[in-house]
């Protein structure tokens, strides 16, 4: 690549990079959300290529072996092995976004804004996967029933088992950047998502390798999505009426980050004692100490003592909501949880 001539669009170029342009000190533009899709489409592009991700071994592994082989070649032929992702897969992302959420909204997604999506894949396509895109786009209507019932089957096989655990890495990982725009600001906390990201001038700028573009997030916002399956790089989506998104690899994803909860618990019960290691891994929404007690199996008292002891190595943070004292993990507990993974 030649960096005397200019980036063209769609040609890989080193000087290729998206800013998203924020008001200067404006840290209510910035939020953070959970992209379930997301990791559905990477996970397909991670199994059609393997080689390419040695962070997923592990995960491949256990999964390959379960695939549903014909919902899964449907949903490869629309997803592709690279680049632009079709915008109708996924909904917005939320800290609150659920499987079941974004299922349902793909069900009843928008048919016109498909055909769209569908057309910049068959641009993007040749042969018998243009032939199958174009088929889809003929008949949007029994394409999106087909392709939310791949999309149901394959998250059954492949990313269900494993969610808690992804998930778990997702929310270490915002309450670890969260803290840092406390402590850094936005400049200090966007300089660390990855290689690729930079602040500068009241932007952030994001290295891509076909893509350039100036993107104004005053009034609108910047969402930020940690994902575990596309540890690779970053994926930007500019396009309206989506709100600006910058997906960036959640830090620290190893080899081992899909084991089992078992497995997980036993390395935590080896630092905290089995009972604590048990509360803080339930502690990732907020509970009663009667609930904790309930679901550790042990004494209201003795939740209580266990309780003291995470909040004061700051692991758990107890606040009171009327009459009851609910509990539930600190960013320094979510990056403990992540870390074990």
């Amino acid at each position: 690549m030649d960096r005397k001539s200019s980036p063209i669009e769609g040609v890989e170029h080193p000087d290729h990079r998206v800013e998203f342009h924020l008001s200067p000190g404006d840290v209510e533009a910035v939020r953070f959300g959970i992209s379930p899709g997301h990791e559905l489409a990477h996970a397909v592009r991670v199994l059609r290529r393997p080689t390419a991700h040695p962070l997923q071994w592990g995960w491949l592994r256990a999964v390959r072996d379960r695939l549903p082989r014909e919902h899964f070649a449907l949903l490869a032929t629309v997803i592709g092995d690279d680049g632009y992702l079709p915008d109708f897969l996924t909904t917005a992302p939320r800290w609150d976004l659920t499987p079941e959420t974004e299922l349902d909204e793909l069900r009843g997604a928008r048919l016109e804004p498909m055909r769209v999506d569908l057309g910049k894949m068959i641009l993007r396509s040749t042969g018998a996967r243009q032939r199958a895109l174009r088929e889809m786009q003929d008949h949007p209507e029994r394409a999106r029933e087909m392709i939310a019932d791949a999309w149901a089957a394959v998250w059954d096989a492949v990313l269900d088992p494993v969610w808690p655990q992804l998930d778990r890495l997702l929310r270490a990982d915002i309450a670890v950047r969260a803290r840092m725009i406390a402590s850094t600001g936005i400049a200090g906390m966007a300089g660390d998502l990855h290689r690729q990201v930079t602040w500068s001038e009241g932007a952030v700028r994001v290295s891509l390798r076909r893509h350039s573009e100036q993107v104004d997030c005053r009034g609108s916002g910047l969402v930020l999505v940690p994902s575990v399956m596309s540890s690779w790089g970053c994926m930007v989506l500019t396009e309206p009426p989506a709100q600006p998104t910058l997906f960036y690899p959640a830090r620290g994803v190893t080899a081992g980050w899909a084991r089992d909860a078992t497995a997980i618990a036993d390395a935590l019960g080896a630092l905290l004692g089995p009972a604590r290691a048990g509360i803080l891994l339930r502690a990732g929404t907020a509970r009663t100490t009667s609930q904790v007690a309930h679901d550790a199996g042990i004494a209201v008292s003795t939740a209580s003592h266990h309780l003291g002891v995470l909040r004061g190595a700051g692991l758990i943070d107890s606040e009171r909501k009327g009459t009851r004292m609910l509990h539930l993990r600190t960013p320094l507990g979510e990056a403990m949880v992540g870390a074990v993974l």
